[in-house]
């Protein structure tokens, strides 16, 4: 299956967080968009490995995307190398997405930028003919995505665009709420994390909000591009 678009995240929710609004809108658009999840969160503390797996099939589906994959790389602990790598470029070779959206460059969380850089990494290296893959024992053909961009997470980045998302905020923050077990709840009986507190889920929107009032919208996701954003001609802005 090609797709338009594929969505890498660290962690299950990252890719609901970062820019979730700007897949719905896509998908409502008529274009294909995939989920890879390179951990199962499994050293979340709160709930399970195997409860972030129901709660990520669950906003795959509120957000109505074609395919979800997981890659189960050690939470915490993956790193940039050549055996991640191939697993990454196996994804896009498969998918031959146009753009690929990635975890932002810098974040709090160290999975973060250590996700971005190798998710945009592979993406170059899936481009060469001498690196060789196979799926399902079906050698793949080489590929690059057009565009790799960077949504943003926990740190306030100064975007280089940002999309209009308005319209689309109810199915992003319901695709955030189906991993219940993770934010706010006033009835948990669990640790308090960063991204328990009602402040965070609250922050969703009026983040949102904030970059919407920017650009003269009611709603907006910001995203860092790693080379020079081009337009076709000046009324394509807006």
């Amino acid at each position: 299956m090609k797709l338009d678009i594929l969505a890498f995240g660290a962690h299950p929710d990252d890719v609901e967080l970062g820019c979730s609004g700007t897949i719905a809108k896509e998908i409502a658009l008529g274009k294909k968009v995939g989920i890879v999840d390179l951990t199962r969160g499994e050293l979340g503390t709160r709930g399970s490995a195997e409860l972030r797996d129901q709660e990520a099939t669950q906003a795959a589906e509120i957000l109505g995307v074609s395919v979800r994959e997981n890659l189960r790389f050690a939470d915490g602990f993956f790193v940039n190398d050549k055996q991640h790598q191939l697993e990454v470029i196996k994804m896009i070779r498969k998918y031959k997405p146009e753009i690929v959206l990635c975890n932002a460059i810098d974040d709090r969380h160290i999975d973060h930028p250590k996700g971005s850089s190798l998710v945009s990494d592979a993406c170059f290296l899936s481009g060469l003919l001498k690196i060789e893959t196979e799926l399902d024992g079906v050698k793949q053909e080489k590929w690059r995505p057009k565009q790799v961009y960077h949504y943003i997470q926990w740190k306030n980045i100064e975007p280089d665009f940002v999309v209009d998302v308005s319209g689309y905020m109810d199915k992003k923050i319901d695709s955030v709420k189906a991993y219940a077990s993770q934010f706010y709840d006033p009835n948990s009986k669990e640790p308090e994390t960063p991204i328990t507190s009602k402040n965070f889920i609250d922050s969703i929107k009026y983040r949102a909000n904030d970059l919407g009032r920017l650009i003269g919208v009611e709603f907006a996701e910001g995203f860092t591009s790693e080379r020079y954003v081009a337009v076709e001609n000046l009324s394509k802005l807006i």
